[in-house]
């Protein structure tokens, strides 16, 4: 699977791991849209309560995000109700994609998939998952062979004066005094205001972790906005820089065909 190809599709309905839950007010922006970094919560709390489910947040109790990919085919708003299902799409060893469907009782459709990495909880380093994980992800999926290939590799633009300060907050520290995975999502937040246009049709956004921001640490924005083609289809990149160092990157444009 590549940037512009569809994400797999559910093998076979009432598969995966199913929950649901009401759209809150805390989830929205001023237009009644579920932002993403809601959507990246969402994502973190089904794979919550999916390990929390069985015995497997013994076996397998840590993991970190790679990639997110959120393709808005239709947009969710409040007030609804969304029902979230997990499956595993691709895996490794070590790694697994994780697709999850949000629906909601008002027609909206989000399809995500992320790639994340089982790690030991003492090293950080990647780690085996269990047998008994395994044979629980390869109910869904036949690709056992699944590689790391990164999606977003233009390179980072020089400093400028257009960088965004993006400051790290207390609240946004996690377990392993790293910047949470959704709270880059609200710096993605912060240029939607300024680029209504991206979101105004189905849109594909896609987050790349390439390295882990700690607590008290400086994040600068450097972003590139285009347009767009003959088509009309403008683009957004983003680039999280800390020391001079590129530690997350995020791509926003129209949806793969």
């Amino acid at each position: 699977m590549s940037l512009d190809q569809p994400l797999a599709p559910l093998p076979q309905e009432g598969t995966g791991f199913a929950t649901a839950w009401p759209v809150r007010a805390g989830d929205i922006d001023p237009y009644l849209r579920l932002r993403f970094d809601a959507t990246a919560r969402y994502l973190q709390d089904i794979a919550w309560e999916e390990m929390h489910s069985g015995a497997f947040q013994r076996t397998d109790p840590a993991w970190i995000v790679r990639r997110t990919v959120v393709d808005v085919v239709r947009p969710i708003h409040w007030p609804d109700r969304v029902e979230l299902r997990r499956w595993c799409s691709a895996m490794s060893t070590r790694w697994t994609n994780m697709r999850v469907r949000i629906t909601s009782d008002s027609g909206g459709l989000i399809e995500t998939e992320g790639f994340w990495i089982n790690i030991n909880e003492f090293t950080n380093m990647p780690t085996r998952i269990s047998d008994d994980m395994l044979a629980s992800l390869s109910r869904t999926t036949n690709e056992h062979r699944l590689r790391w290939r990164p999606w977003l590799t233009d390179h980072t633009p020089p400093e400028s004066d257009t960088d965004m300060p993006f400051p790290v907050r207390a609240t946004d520290i996690d377990q392993y005094n790293h910047v949470n995975n959704a709270m880059y999502w609200q710096a993605v937040e912060q240029y939607l205001v300024d680029y209504p246009k991206l979101v105004a049709g189905p849109h594909r956004a896609v987050i790349e972790y390439i390295a882990p921001v700690l607590s008290r640490q400086h994040i600068s924005v450097r972003s590139r906005y285009e347009p767009g083609d003959r088509t009309g289809h403008p683009v957004l990149r983003l680039w999280f820089v800390v020391g001079g160092v590129t530690t997350t990157t995020v791509r926003i444009g129209p949806l793969p065909s």
